[in-house]
């Protein structure tokens, strides 16, 4: 740990990562790079890579587990706390007044016509970042030509999972990550993973809310876009929180405001008990990866090294881009205007074949959509 950090300095400068890191993880990377490494030199450039690298093979927000990482080698537990608490605060207040709005009982036409069109591009979105994550997964798969093969298995498994069964993806995702473990495991020498408890959903309220988003933290391998195929199947069906509209709203917020995407279970949380339901889904998603980095802060760098760890990211991420993937399906069905279709095919071109950004496509098209709804 790093002497003379104190927890004031970490709460500012954590503070304003929360505040400024629109982009996702990639941007959250950088800046506590430039914070940690460059500018402040708490870190070291290899010490920062390995934890880029463990946290990657922890479940949940990677970019938030490493926030919170960063600030537990500066100042052990409590800076863990402060800093992470610190990181995720600011994104969440916002997507919570937001959601306010959004979800109101009569909102304006103009603010229902942003999220329609900001909802329409949102197919695009997940699938680029689904196409994102593939070069990183293919990778770790490994050159021979079982893992390959097996590796298309799974990102198969996962996508219809998402497109077509809904309920099961928490299983296929799992038995990925288990298969992949059980199959390349040396001969005569039994592989094992921790038991993951499959309880049974809540029947509604906030043990419901709660269920949903326990999940959406213990269980989000790949990134923290495979949220969407996780929650939707909860939120619009199994318990009617939110339209298949307002999902897609839910999950352009996530992306619009700066923090962690997970961030959108607390609008899910939100349409399903207000104030109280947001707050307890946010606090239920990211409790993990407080208490994963904590509890294993020492050993996690081991982790990259672990061939068990690795094999069953293999299996589970590889299902778990195949479910981002299949996700848009479903989420491009439920668009009904033609409108929002020429939203999403622009979308399509601009993160896909012009490679640009994410946020500058949702507020286009969410000004596109208010611009249809005034006129």
């Amino acid at each position: 740990m790093t002497d003379g950090v104190g927890l004031a300095t970490i709460a500012r400068e954590w503070g304003r990562i929360g505040c400024i890191g629109f982009g996702g993880p990639p941007a959250h990377i950088s800046l506590l790079r430039d914070l940690c490494v460059t500018r402040r030199k708490w870190l070291g450039e290899a010490e920062f890579e390995e934890g880029v690298a463990a946290t990657n093979l922890l479940p949940g927000p990677a970019s938030t587990q490493l926030a919170i990482l960063c600030a537990w080698r500066l100042r052990g537990t409590a800076g863990a706390l402060v800093g992470g608490f610190c990181f995720i605060v600011p994104g969440l207040v916002l997507i919570l007044a937001l959601a306010a709005l959004f979800l109101a009982t009569d909102p304006p036409a103009w603010v229902l016509g942003a999220a329609a069109g900001a909802g329409a591009a949102v197919p695009a979105v997940a699938l680029h970042a689904a196409w994102g994550l593939l070069p990183a997964s293919r990778r770790r798969a490994g050159a021979g030509t079982a893992p390959r093969v097996r590796w298309v298995a799974y990102l198969v498994a996962g996508g219809v999972a998402a497109a077509v069964t809904g309920p099961w993806l928490v299983l296929v995702l799992i038995a990925a990550g288990v298969v992949e473990v059980a199959v390349g495991a040396p001969p005569g020498r039994r592989a094992s993973w921790p038991v993951v408890l499959a309880l049974p959903a809540a029947s509604g309220g906030l043990l419901a809310v709660a269920w949903v988003a326990a999940k959406v933290g213990a269980l989000s391998y790949g990134g923290g876009f495979v949220i969407i195929p996780l929650m939707r199947q909860d939120a619009v069906h199994t318990y009617g929180w939110m339209t298949d509209g307002q999902f897609l709203n839910a999950v352009a917020l996530g992306q619009v405001t700066p923090g962690p995407v997970v961030h959108t279970v607390a609008v899910v949380g939100y349409a399903a008990a207000g104030l109280v339901g947001g707050l307890l889904a946010a606090v239920v998603a990211f409790a993990p990866s407080f208490v994963l980095v904590v509890l294993t802060g020492p050993r996690l760098e081991r982790l990259r090294h672990n061939g068990t760890a690795q094999a069953f990211l293999t299996g589970a991420g590889a299902a778990a881009i195949g479910a981002i993937a299949g996700s848009t399906l479903p989420l491009a069905a439920s668009l009904h205007e033609g409108w929002q279709f020429a939203v999403l095919a622009a979308a399509v071109l601009w993160l896909l074949a012009l490679r640009r950004g994410v946020v500058g496509a949702l507020l286009a098209a969410g000004a596109v959509g208010a611009l249809v709804a005034l006129l």
